[in-house]
Protein backbone atom coordinates (compact mmCIF):
# COMPACT_ATOMS: atom_id res chain seq x y z
CA UNK A 1 0.00 0.00 0.00
CA UNK A 2 1.65 3.18 -1.02
CA UNK A 3 0.14 6.36 1.53
CA UNK A 4 -0.17 10.40 0.40
CA UNK A 5 -0.16 12.95 1.39
CA UNK A 6 -2.04 15.95 -0.85
CA UNK A 7 -0.77 19.21 -0.82
CA UNK A 8 -2.52 21.83 -2.65
CA UNK A 9 -4.02 25.36 -1.96
CA UNK A 10 -7.43 24.36 -3.59
CA UNK A 11 -9.91 22.25 -1.86
CA UNK A 12 -12.13 20.99 -5.24
CA UNK A 13 -7.83 19.96 -6.41
CA UNK A 14 -7.59 17.99 -3.28
CA UNK A 15 -10.89 16.17 -3.46
CA UNK A 16 -10.58 15.23 -6.85
CA UNK A 17 -6.92 13.52 -6.21
CA UNK A 18 -8.54 12.13 -3.13
CA UNK A 19 -11.24 10.56 -5.15
CA UNK A 20 -8.88 9.09 -7.63
CA UNK A 21 -6.34 8.11 -5.44
CA UNK A 22 -8.68 6.05 -3.28
CA UNK A 23 -9.96 4.01 -5.86
CA UNK A 24 -7.09 2.38 -6.11
CA UNK A 25 -6.50 -0.45 -3.97
CA UNK A 26 -2.99 -0.44 -3.87
CA UNK A 27 -2.90 3.52 -2.60
CA UNK A 28 -4.31 5.48 0.61
CA UNK A 29 -4.90 9.05 1.11
CA UNK A 30 -3.04 9.80 4.94
CA UNK A 31 -3.39 13.30 5.11
CA UNK A 32 -4.60 16.57 3.07
CA UNK A 33 -2.57 19.99 3.59
CA UNK A 34 -3.52 23.12 2.35
CA UNK A 35 -0.54 24.90 2.15
CA UNK A 36 3.64 24.62 2.77
CA UNK A 37 3.80 24.76 6.26
CA UNK A 38 0.97 22.40 7.11
CA UNK A 39 2.66 19.60 4.49
CA UNK A 40 6.11 20.13 6.38
CA UNK A 41 4.50 19.49 9.87
CA UNK A 42 2.58 16.39 8.33
CA UNK A 43 4.98 14.83 6.51
CA UNK A 44 6.73 14.79 9.74
CA UNK A 45 3.85 13.32 11.71
CA UNK A 46 2.30 10.83 8.87
CA UNK A 47 5.34 9.72 6.50
CA UNK A 48 3.77 9.13 3.66
CA UNK A 49 5.63 7.58 1.10
CA UNK A 50 4.53 10.17 -1.62
CA UNK A 51 4.10 13.67 -1.28
CA UNK A 52 1.57 15.03 -3.86
CA UNK A 53 2.53 18.69 -3.78
CA UNK A 54 1.44 21.59 -5.52
CA UNK A 55 3.93 24.58 -5.96
CA UNK A 56 1.87 27.92 -5.95
CA UNK A 57 0.70 28.41 -2.25
CA UNK A 58 0.16 31.29 0.04
CA UNK A 59 2.78 31.62 2.70
CA UNK A 60 4.77 28.86 2.54
CA UNK A 61 5.05 27.56 -1.40
CA UNK A 62 5.92 24.18 -2.55
CA UNK A 63 9.32 24.67 -3.31
CA UNK A 64 10.10 26.02 0.21
CA UNK A 65 8.18 22.86 2.02
CA UNK A 66 9.84 20.08 -0.71
CA UNK A 67 13.02 21.59 0.44
CA UNK A 68 12.44 21.00 4.08
CA UNK A 69 10.75 17.53 3.88
CA UNK A 70 13.57 16.50 1.90
CA UNK A 71 16.12 18.11 4.20
CA UNK A 72 14.48 16.16 7.17
CA UNK A 73 15.83 12.90 5.44
CA UNK A 74 12.39 11.07 6.18
CA UNK A 75 11.56 8.55 3.71
CA UNK A 76 8.70 10.95 1.78
CA UNK A 77 9.63 11.58 -1.34
CA UNK A 78 8.25 14.19 -3.28
CA UNK A 79 6.37 14.39 -6.41
CA UNK A 80 5.37 18.13 -7.61
CA UNK A 81 2.33 19.19 -9.67
CA UNK A 82 2.54 21.76 -11.68
CA UNK A 83 0.31 23.74 -14.14
CA UNK A 84 3.18 24.25 -17.39
CA UNK A 85 5.52 21.80 -18.31
CA UNK A 86 8.31 24.70 -18.41
CA UNK A 87 7.38 26.00 -15.22
CA UNK A 88 10.61 27.49 -13.74
CA UNK A 89 9.09 26.75 -10.28
CA UNK A 90 8.84 22.91 -11.32
CA UNK A 91 13.29 23.48 -11.88
CA UNK A 92 13.45 25.10 -8.44
CA UNK A 93 11.12 22.36 -6.87
CA UNK A 94 13.51 19.64 -8.45
CA UNK A 95 17.11 21.52 -7.04
CA UNK A 96 15.35 21.56 -3.82
CA UNK A 97 15.34 17.79 -3.62
CA UNK A 98 11.95 16.55 -5.59
CA UNK A 99 11.61 13.08 -7.29
CA UNK A 100 10.02 14.55 -10.24
CA UNK A 101 7.21 16.34 -11.59
CA UNK A 102 4.38 15.89 -13.35
CA UNK A 103 1.73 18.49 -15.07
CA UNK A 104 -1.70 18.65 -13.14
CA UNK A 105 -3.54 18.12 -16.48
CA UNK A 106 -1.96 14.53 -16.66
CA UNK A 107 -4.10 11.79 -17.55
CA UNK A 108 -5.36 9.86 -14.77
CA UNK A 109 -3.39 6.83 -15.41
CA UNK A 110 -0.15 8.49 -15.44
CA UNK A 111 -0.47 10.48 -12.21
CA UNK A 112 -1.14 6.86 -10.77
CA UNK A 113 1.71 5.47 -12.22
CA UNK A 114 3.93 8.68 -11.05
CA UNK A 115 3.06 8.43 -7.64
CA UNK A 116 4.02 4.47 -8.03
CA UNK A 117 7.23 4.54 -9.48
CA UNK A 118 8.42 7.66 -6.98
CA UNK A 119 6.99 5.34 -3.94
CA UNK A 120 9.30 2.56 -5.56
CA UNK A 121 12.29 4.89 -5.85
CA UNK A 122 12.38 6.15 -9.13
CA UNK A 123 12.66 9.55 -10.68
CA UNK A 124 8.65 10.36 -12.33
CA UNK A 125 10.22 12.86 -15.23
CA UNK A 126 11.43 11.27 -18.29
CA UNK A 127 15.05 12.17 -18.94
CA UNK A 128 14.00 13.86 -22.12
CA UNK A 129 11.45 16.41 -20.48
CA UNK A 130 13.79 16.58 -17.63
CA UNK A 131 16.62 18.22 -20.42
CA UNK A 132 14.29 19.89 -22.24
CA UNK A 133 12.87 21.85 -18.68
CA UNK A 134 16.63 22.27 -17.57
CA UNK A 135 17.80 23.72 -21.19
CA UNK A 136 15.00 26.26 -20.54
CA UNK A 137 16.58 27.15 -17.26
CA UNK A 138 19.83 26.54 -16.63
CA UNK A 139 21.27 29.79 -17.97
CA UNK A 140 20.01 30.93 -14.62
CA UNK A 141 21.99 28.33 -12.77
CA UNK A 142 25.81 29.46 -11.26
CA UNK A 143 28.16 28.34 -13.98
CA UNK A 144 30.09 25.35 -12.17
CA UNK A 145 31.58 24.80 -9.10
CA UNK A 146 35.04 27.07 -8.22
CA UNK A 147 37.98 25.93 -10.15
CA UNK A 148 35.89 24.33 -12.39
CA UNK A 149 34.56 20.66 -12.58
CA UNK A 150 37.69 19.23 -11.26
CA UNK A 151 36.77 21.01 -8.18
CA UNK A 152 34.17 19.24 -6.65
CA UNK A 153 35.46 15.57 -4.89
CA UNK A 154 32.58 13.71 -6.11
CA UNK A 155 33.44 13.80 -9.45
CA UNK A 156 36.61 12.64 -8.65
CA UNK A 157 35.17 9.81 -7.18
CA UNK A 158 33.85 8.80 -9.99
CA UNK A 159 36.05 6.02 -12.40
CA UNK A 160 35.81 7.18 -16.48
CA UNK A 161 33.33 4.85 -17.48
CA UNK A 162 31.06 6.56 -14.77
CA UNK A 163 31.60 9.46 -15.79
CA UNK A 164 30.67 8.80 -19.18
CA UNK A 165 27.73 7.29 -18.15
CA UNK A 166 26.64 10.49 -15.76
CA UNK A 167 27.53 12.53 -18.75
CA UNK A 168 25.13 10.77 -20.59
CA UNK A 169 22.36 10.70 -18.20
CA UNK A 170 22.55 14.60 -17.92
CA UNK A 171 22.11 14.52 -22.09
CA UNK A 172 18.78 12.31 -20.96
CA UNK A 173 19.55 9.12 -22.54
CA UNK A 174 17.41 6.25 -21.43
CA UNK A 175 19.52 3.42 -20.06
CA UNK A 176 18.73 1.42 -23.37
CA UNK A 177 19.92 4.32 -25.40
CA UNK A 178 23.28 4.34 -23.07
CA UNK A 179 23.63 0.89 -23.94
CA UNK A 180 23.15 1.68 -27.53
CA UNK A 181 25.41 4.31 -27.51
CA UNK A 182 28.33 2.75 -25.56
CA UNK A 183 27.51 -0.87 -26.25
CA UNK A 184 27.05 -2.29 -23.21
CA UNK A 185 24.27 -4.58 -22.25
CA UNK A 186 21.09 -2.35 -20.37
CA UNK A 187 21.68 -4.54 -17.05
CA UNK A 188 25.40 -3.02 -17.01
CA UNK A 189 24.04 0.29 -17.55
CA UNK A 190 21.85 0.15 -14.57
CA UNK A 191 24.27 -0.87 -12.48
CA UNK A 192 26.79 1.83 -13.50
CA UNK A 193 23.63 4.11 -13.05
CA UNK A 194 23.35 2.61 -9.75
CA UNK A 195 26.64 3.49 -8.71
CA UNK A 196 26.84 7.19 -10.06
CA UNK A 197 24.08 7.79 -8.06
CA UNK A 198 25.30 7.11 -5.20
CA UNK A 199 28.78 8.26 -5.45
CA UNK A 200 27.11 11.54 -6.32
CA UNK A 201 24.56 11.48 -3.49
CA UNK A 202 21.69 11.93 -5.80
CA UNK A 203 18.29 10.54 -4.51
CA UNK A 204 17.61 10.10 -8.04
CA UNK A 205 18.21 10.58 -12.30
CA UNK A 206 16.88 13.67 -11.91
CA UNK A 207 19.32 15.12 -9.31
CA UNK A 208 21.46 13.56 -11.32
CA UNK A 209 20.75 14.99 -14.55
CA UNK A 210 20.72 18.67 -12.39
CA UNK A 211 24.34 17.80 -10.78
CA UNK A 212 25.76 16.95 -13.90
CA UNK A 213 24.82 20.66 -15.05
CA UNK A 214 25.97 22.34 -12.23
CA UNK A 215 29.44 20.53 -13.09
CA UNK A 216 29.10 21.86 -16.30
CA UNK A 217 29.36 18.16 -17.75
CA UNK A 218 26.22 18.95 -19.73
CA UNK A 219 25.19 21.81 -21.65
CA UNK A 220 21.40 23.42 -22.97
CA UNK A 221 20.96 22.81 -26.50
CA UNK A 222 20.83 25.91 -28.30
CA UNK A 223 18.56 26.65 -31.72
CA UNK A 224 20.14 26.54 -34.70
Amino acid sequence: MTTVLIVDDQPLQRYGFRMLLESQPDTAVVGEAGHGAEAVRLAAELRPDVVLMDIRMPGMDGIEATRLIVAAGGRSRVLVLTTFDLDEYAHAALRAGASGFLLKDARPEELLAGIRAVAEGDAVVAPAVTRRLLDTYAHRLPGGPPGGPGGDPRLGALTDREQEILVAVGRGWTNGEIARRLVLSESTVKTHVGRVLAKIGARDRVQAVIFAYDMGLTRPNRPG
